[in-house]
């Protein structure tokens, strides 16, 4: 955050820089370093075990470049001895942040109210790749009522909203945990001159849920017909664009003229429920995480509970979706099946069976993450946050759904892993929720910094599409004629004959 909040809108959310080209290296230095190379080589040779003790503690994700941080620029959110502890109540975090009066913008120049027109958008893209460097998130100052006043709203009607349920599921909790919009939100601003990509700061999971219906359809058109006038937009046909409809029905209405933007999600169900066929895929997309439900169980809070881990296999919610896996487990010796949250039960458990809700994702598997259960993933069609950079194989388990089902099979496989590779997981699960936990200010590797990074990612195949659409002429065609029937099937690797 740079300048308390949004007071300034300056900010970098990340910065790739890149390497100066390498220049001649005199004789000497050559020598020299082949000398200290031979020594290096005794030391090794006689101290074959010297940095075994540094194996103890190995990274997270080693040899994973990601791991390497990004250059720090001004006004990042990287959290410094002696700073205010970060917040990861979705409540608290929102009351600070309105009672800051962080409403006012200052020092941005907006493109957008220079006239319009082809002018603005030629100027906004000369100034943006003139740069070879410095890559930028720029937050749209859009109207308070798709922001403030919506925040507002959440943040008046709180109480009210406790008791109120939407399919069975009280809405204020699930305001919160698709209230990725806001934790992004609050970690960027950032001039739109200098942007190569655009957040759309409208908070479509609160007006849904908050709203009547006709009027959230109103409002969904207004927001639609603002964001498409400006300039940026119409510059790149919203490629640059970030939209969080991170709830599968927020936007819905008029989310497909919007379906070049970079969407952030939850998942990518496929069956064609949520998401229509041309809207949504892993090259364009980011699956985000839903916000978690219970407290963070930390590496002391995992040491304390592994004697207290009681139940074998834990899953509280609803199995209406998959009665065959239902009946399966019901009486089965150390499962425990409960409606509701995982609550505490959580921590008293060493596996969390993670199943699809009525989408492939649930916010299930993210309370077991946080919670230090190993989850069992029972979803065929189930696509992961931030899979670019994390590996969920050390952290879960993933069963298929038709040998979930079998008669004792479950139970059984679970019974058959290996108590060494349990504690491994426990210990890389207590690693991992630093991943799962949005904050105000946010931290080095939280949601919201892997989120910029796995975008980072799509900034060049972003960019060629959009210098791509800007010089084709009448004969040229207007779209790759590529059709992926299969949408995000990832095939294994077929075995490759032996030769001589």
């Amino acid at each position: 955050m740079a300048g308390g909040g949004k007071q300034q809108a300056s900010s970098s959310v990340f910065s790739i820089r890149y390497p100066r080209a390498a220049s001649s290296i005199p004789m000497a230095k050559v020598l020299a370093f082949f000398v200290v190379l031979a020594v290096s080589s005794l030391c090794f040779f006689f101290f074959p075990f010297a940095s075994s003790s540094s194996r103890c503690s190995p990274d997270l994700n080693h040899g994973n470049p990601f791991e390497v941080p990004f250059p720090v620029a001004r006004g990042s959110s990287v959290e410094i001895p002696g700073d205010t502890p970060p917040v990861y109540s979705f409540v608290a975090s929102l009351e600070k942040f309105l009672a800051s009066g962080s409403e006012a913008y200052g020092g941005a120049l907006d493109l957008s109210r220079e006239g319009g027109g082809a002018a603005s958008e030629e100027a906004l893209d000369d100034a943006i790749w003139s740069r070879d460097a410095g890559k930028m998130v720029y937050v749209y100052e859009m109207p308070a009522k798709f922001t403030y006043d919506l925040l507002r709203l959440f943040q008046s009607t709180y109480k009210e909203t406790v008791n109120l349920t939407s399919n069975g599921s009280p809405v204020h909790r699930l305001i919160e945990q698709h209230s990725v919009d806001y934790w992004l939100w609050a970690d960027l601003i950032s001039p739109q001159e200098e942007a190569d990509l655009f957040y759309i700061p409208f908070f479509t999971t609160i007006s849904y849920f908050l709203l009547e219906r006709k009027e959230c359809k109103a409002l969904y058109r207004e927001a639609l017909q603002w964001v498409t006038d400006q300039p940026a937009w119409k510059r790149s046909g919203g490629r640059d664009h970030i939209l969080p409809v991170h709830h599968p029905w927020s936007f819905k209405s008029v989310r497909r003229f919007m379906k070049k933007a970079i969407w952030l999600l939850p998942d990518m169900d496929s069956t064609g429920n949520w998401y229509k066929p041309g809207e949504v895929w892993l090259e364009k997309d980011v699956i985000l995480p839903y916000v978690p439900n219970v407290e963070v169980c930390d590496a002391q809070c995992l040491l304390d509970s592994q004697s207290q881990r009681s139940i074998f296999l834990f899953f509280r919610g609803d199995l209406k979706g998959t009665l065959k896996l239902g009946a399966e487990l019901t009486g089965a010796e150390g499962v425990v099946v409960e409606e509701g949250s995982v609550g505490e039960a959580g921590r008293q458990s060493i596996f969390c069976l993670s199943p699809a809700g009525d989408t492939p994702s649930s916010a299930r598997l993210f309370d077991a993450i946080v919670s230090g259960c190993i989850p069992v993933i029972v979803s065929d069609e189930l696509e992961l946050p931030f899979e670019g950079i994390l590996d969920y194989r050390k952290i879960a388990l993933f069963v298929s759904s038709s040998d979930a089902i079998a008669p004792g099979w479950l139970v059984s496989f679970l019974k058959g892993v290996d108590p060494r590779k349990i504690k491994e997981m426990q210990v890389n699960l207590a690693k991992f929720s630093r991943h799962f936990l949005f904050s105000s200010p946010s931290q080095p590797l939280g949601p919201e910094d892997l989120t910029w990074r796995m975008i980072a990612g799509k900034l060049v195949n972003i960019k060629l599409h959009t210098r791509r659409s800007q010089r084709v002429v009448n004969e040229s065609r207007r779209l790759c004629t590529c059709e992926c029937r299969l949408g995000n099937n990832t095939a294994a690797a077929p075995a490759l004959p032996f030769t001589r």
